[in-house]
């Protein structure tokens, strides 16, 4: 391994989905990863849900015929559609997995080629995250597609862990040394290959209430993660805060456990902007799932009418969904409304989430009203000059194992408001005002300190700070700790292969 490149195979099934949090992460780490010299990365392409159609052999097989270049293009194109188009037969991909298992064979990570659907890879897989400038790079790697969906490997150990047996697949990776998965991964690898699981948040364990599909959530994250526990595998924490959380449930990973955080889009910077630009993107990127009943004077006057000058908005990024502490901040911000800030209004930017409806009912009075926007699909230029211009950037969540939001605002030049938990307090350190998630009071206390404008020193202060903070989560900064563990990573496994070898002597 010391006179040849690492492999590194990297799971790229978030990148599928959203715009931020994990999916965001994932395209980041494959972007950063891919610029070290002396790294091969090829991106693992799994669906959630489908089974994928066949790629290309990953290698020559005795009696195996030969694909010709039509053939290779259609068995490729066929990947492309089962990705956009759902297939009858995803579930019973479990059943020849099983025969496969059972059987001692493991599962074949067919070849994706790139060449002739650059596009496709792009749009699908980077172009939510990336610069345009990063296109040749992620465009030109190498790919793998698993065949059975991540979430039918998931829900078949769970099935057989009930008749006594947690069957969880192993896949064919005896091409890589490292295989770096984004969350913990239903499966094992081949004897060669380290797997490296990318542990962002403990939440389905520390926090069940909160999450989607609690049952099967929290099932499927545990069994998992301790399958990945048990096998071996080495887990990088998105925060200190992440793997203290790891470590009180799975104290024996302490020496296979360490913490390099995120790296955080270029796309955020600070720049000079037009403040009368806000209600331009209002208008043009409120949700289509919410539709508010606009009173018509108040909907000209946000679509037809002149601005009458800069808005003054709270902005809060992130999911709609009960941990991201919604009411809490409506209620404080009604407070600021009613006794400091009449004009403050409020911008919501991201996707409905799971138990959203009461969160959206309780803002759909000042939804009406036109005090409060929800916003989706919010472009990077767009979202870093909505940070700029806020007043203040909330961060109100009940938990975390990163937050970009924050970050992001800090490099565009904002202020920042968080809630007073581990990864904010890790992660901001003292670029941001903090507060007791669970008091109305204190959270309309720490917003009025940032935004009242006789104090606008403490604003300044966050700002300045800000700046200095959020560089160490710049490419710069994280990519030579990932250097420097997979080297790590590297020499111990060739220490291990000696030993394989002076034994087998």
């Amino acid at each position: 391994m010391s006179n040849s490149p690492i492999k590194i195979l990297l799971e790229l099934r978030p990148a599928l989905d959203g715009h931020a949090g994990i999916p965001q992460a994932t395209r980041l780490l494959f972007r950063g990863l891919s610029a070290i010299d002396g790294y091969t990365v090829e991106g693992l392409i799994q669906s959630n849900t489908y089974a994928l159609g066949e790629g290309l052999p990953a290698a020559e097989r005795l009696f195996r015929r030969k694909l010709s270049p039509d053939e290779q293009l259609n068995r490729l194109a066929r990947v492309i559609i089962t990705l956009e188009q759902r297939v009858w037969y995803s579930y019973l991909s479990a059943v020849p997995m099983v025969l496969r298992h059972l059987s001692g064979r493991a599962e074949e990570l067919t070849r994706f080629e790139p060449l002739h659907y650059r596009d496709f890879i792009w749009r699908k897989l980077f172009a939510k995250t990336l610069p345009s400038e990063d296109f040749d790079v992620v465009t030109r790697a190498d790919f793998r597609i698993a065949h059975v969906p991540w979430s039918v490997m998931q829900r078949c150990a769970l099935v057989m862990r009930k008749l006594g047996y947690a069957m969880y697949p192993r896949l064919d990776t005896s091409d890589f040394d490292v295989m770096i998965a984004e969350t913990p991964y239903p499966a094992t690898v081949s004897r060669r290959t380290r797997l490296v699981i990318r542990y962002h948040d403990a939440v389905p364990l520390m926090m069940p209430h909160t999450i989607h599909n609690r049952r099967y959530h929290q099932a499927s994250h545990y069994h998992a993660l301790r399958r990945n526990v048990k096998s071996g595998a080495w887990f990088v924490c998105v925060s200190e805060a992440t793997r203290k959380d790891l470590l009180s449930i799975f104290p024996q990973v302490e020496t296979r456990s360490l913490t390099i955080h995120n790296t955080v889009s270029s796309h955020y910077f600070d720049e000079a902007s037009p403040a009368n630009r806000v209600q331009d993107i209002i208008k043009t990127r409120l949700t289509a799932n919410i539709e508010p009943s606009l009173d018509p004077a108040i909907r000209r006057k946000l679509f037809d009418g002149e601005p009458s000058g800069p808005l003054q908005y709270l902005l809060i990024v992130s999911t709609i969904e009960p941990r991201k502490n919604h009411l809490t901040l409506l209620s404080a911000w009604e407070k600021l409304r009613v006794e400091a800030a009449p004009n403050l209004k409020m911008l919501l930017v991201g996707g409905l989430g799971w138990h959203h409806e009461q969160i959206v009912k309780a803002f759909r009075p000042w939804m009406e009203r036109g005090d409060v926007y929800f916003l989706e699909d919010v472009p990077s230029p767009e979202l870093r000059l909505l940070y700029k211009h806020a007043c203040a950037t909330v961060c109100p969540s009940f938990g975390e194992g990163f937050d970009f939001s924050g970050v992001e605002a800090m490099q565009s030049g904002g202020a920042v408001v968080a809630s007073d938990i581990g990864a904010h307090r890790e992660i901001y350190a003292d670029a941001a005002e903090y507060f007791n998630p669970y008091s109305v009071d204190d959270l309309s206390h720490a917003i009025l300190n940032v935004i009242d404008p006789t104090r606008c020193a403490r604003r300044d202060e966050l700002v300045s700070k800000g700046a200095l903070v959020s560089r160490r989560y710049s490419f710069e900064e994280i990519l030579p700790q990932w250097q420097l563990f997979l080297g790590t990573l590297s020499a111990a496994e060739e220490k291990i292969m000696q030993q394989r070898v002076s034994w087998a002597k």
